[in-house]
């Protein structure tokens, strides 16, 4: 398991790069990045979700989903009170960027490729859970924050969201023992073999456009990416080992809660005002440092 960790981290990381030398070529454009991230997140890895759901139906699969969903939910619990604690509000400061980084992670992007990597369709069968709650907190408590504006609207965006909908729909599938015929399984499988590429290279061609020479003059980039990076996933991972839980379920949230800071941030602050440069930066930085950390999170759970 940890070789297939170490070649996975080493396969990222040569699509990143190739990401960033067709940006920098001139091969991809900004507006090219930007459609294929779309593509990404709204056809491609909701239909990774919803192939994961094409299982055989165990009772033992459906008591891991359900921890899965009570292990994540205790995640971002402690992931907000140490955010909320570690990046208090003050004068001048991004604080609504650096929080909303800090909190969510680019679980779809790059948590899909690692666990997959890992464990199959099974894990990512478990990771669904993960990504569920991601998306029904991005799109209430992460536009409240970053709108400024608390009500409850934007909890309709949930029910929007292409994950949550492969969600409902794999879980319906799965639930009523529905298997989808060969000849449409096929294809979707074969859009499905993209996410992984397809994520690296929108990653790197994202790096690419950062200014890292001045962002190594920009201390809480890196302090907001340890605490995305390094600090909630070791507390997570510590407070797992005392759980009775199954390791291949605490393992696949462990690896959700260790991915980069999340691209749709950098969406979110262009859509709502804020420095969307400033959390381009953050992102850029804690996907290149997590091409080490989400292996070596790995490891240290083994």
């Amino acid at each position: 398991m940890s070789l297939v960790v170490l070649q996975q981290a080493f396969v990222m990381l040569l699509l990143i790069l190739l990401g960033a030398g067709c940006f920098r070529l001139k091969l991809l454009s900004k507006e090219t990045v930007s459609e294929i991230s779309g593509l990404v997140l709204k056809i491609v890895n909701p239909i990774v979700i919803l192939l994961a759901y094409q299982r055989e139906f165990k009772p033992d699969l459906v008591a891991h989903l359900g921890t899965a969903f009570l292990l994540s939910a205790l995640s971002f619990a402690i992931a907000m009170v140490v955010v909320y604690l570690a990046i208090p509000a003050k004068e001048g400061r991004e604080t609504e960027i650096e929080r909303f980084s800090a909190l969510y992670s680019n679980c779809g992007f790059m948590g899909i490729p690692l666990v997959q990597a890992m464990f199959g369709y099974e894990g990512v069968f478990y990771l669904t859970a993960y990504i569920t709650c991601f998306n029904v907190l991005v799109w209430s408590h992460g536009v409240m924050q970053m709108s400024g504006q608390y009500d409850l609207r934007s909890l309709l965006k949930v029910l929007r969201s292409p994950a949550i909908i492969a969600v409902a729909a794999g879980m319906l599938l799965f639930f009523l023992r529905l298997e989808i015929p060969a000849l449409l399984y096929s294809p979707l499988e074969m859009v499905g073999n993209l996410n992984t590429p397809l994520a690296m290279l929108v990653a790197g061609a994202t790096i690419a456009q950062t200014n890292l020479p001045a962002v190594l003059k920009k201390p809480r980039v890196f302090y907001v990416s340890l605490l995305r990076l390094v600090i909630l996933p070791l507390l997570i991972l510590v407070l797992f080992r005392f759980l009775p839980a199954d390791p291949q379920v605490e393992q696949t949230i462990v690896a959700a809660a260790a991915a980069p800071c999340a691209a749709i941030c950098t969406m979110m602050s262009l859509t709502y005002g804020k420095n969307a440069a400033y959390a381009s930066e953050i992102f850029g930085v804690s996907t290149l440092l997590s091409v080490l950390t989400m292996p070596l999170m790995m490891l240290l759970y083994r």
